[in-house]
């Protein structure tokens, strides 16, 4: 991870790492429920509340303090401590918090997909090329889980323009997407071969959309259907 990161780079995966985003805050308010730390959520160190008495390893904990100087912020620094703390407590029971999801995970992909992110002065969180403001932590307890996290589902989500999903109100038929450019628009649908194929099956308007039957998805549930995709894919 480059602190900060390149721009370029950060603006070119926006829409992954916003989806990497919000499934952190959903996964991080599962552990703060669990664990009682709802105070604390979302931008915490869980290992201090998962057992007070954790301490890592001297070399571990002399290697984790000379990256956390270079860190931009508190909120940057406890989130890549606990990734490193949970890690070595998990590593000592790997049986322990199979209940729970990776709690870290989505944020380390965040980082290495474009560096940090910083509080403004209005309530919201930069997170590169984007502006994001939490909602409460009751909210992302109920937000659609995302659970592959590879590159190749991440990388299906970036594209430029504006992005709307939609899908077959039954639930049957291809994942497809319409990216609005200065130029005009793209319509495209997700394939078995892993890739974005252009297609005619996405009506001219929103509203002749809706007649046709298809209905916009939220990006977490577009990037739970690319998992489920990739996830069935031969030879994965």
């Amino acid at each position: 991870m480059d602190w900060p990161g390149d721009w370029d780079f950060a603006f070119d995966r926006v829409k992954s790492r916003r989806v990497l985003f919000r499934e952190y805050m959903r996964r991080a308010a599962v552990w703060a429920q669990a664990y009682a730390a709802e105070g604390a959520w979302p931008f915490f160190d869980v290992t201090s509340y998962v057992d007070p008495a954790f301490r890592l390893a001297p070399d571990a904990e002399a290697g984790l303090a000379e990256l956390l100087v270079r860190l931009p912020n508190v909120e940057v620094k406890n989130t890549c401590s606990g990734a490193v703390r949970l890690a070595e407590l998990r590593g000592q029971n790997p049986d322990a918090f199979s209940g729970l999801p990776d709690l870290y995970e989505p944020l380390v992909r965040f980082y290495e997909r474009g560096g940090e992110f910083a509080r403004d002065d209005a309530g919201f969180l930069d997170l590169t090329g984007m502006r994001f403001r939490p909602g409460p932590l009751a909210v992302y307890l109920t937000t659609v889980p995302v659970t592959l996290l590879d590159d190749t589902v991440l990388d299906a989500l970036d594209a430029d323009g504006r992005v709307t999903y939609y899908m077959a109100e039954d639930g049957q038929g291809p994942l497809l997407r319409r990216r609005v450019l200065r130029d005009g628009h793209t319509d495209e649908l997700y394939g078995r071969d892993l890739r974005w194929e252009p297609t005619d099956l996405i009506p001219g308007s929103e509203a002749e959309a809706k007649a046709a039957g298809l209905a916009e998805l939220d990006e977490l549930k577009a990037a739970g259907l690319i998992g489920t995709i990739v996830a069935a894919a031969p030879g994965r």
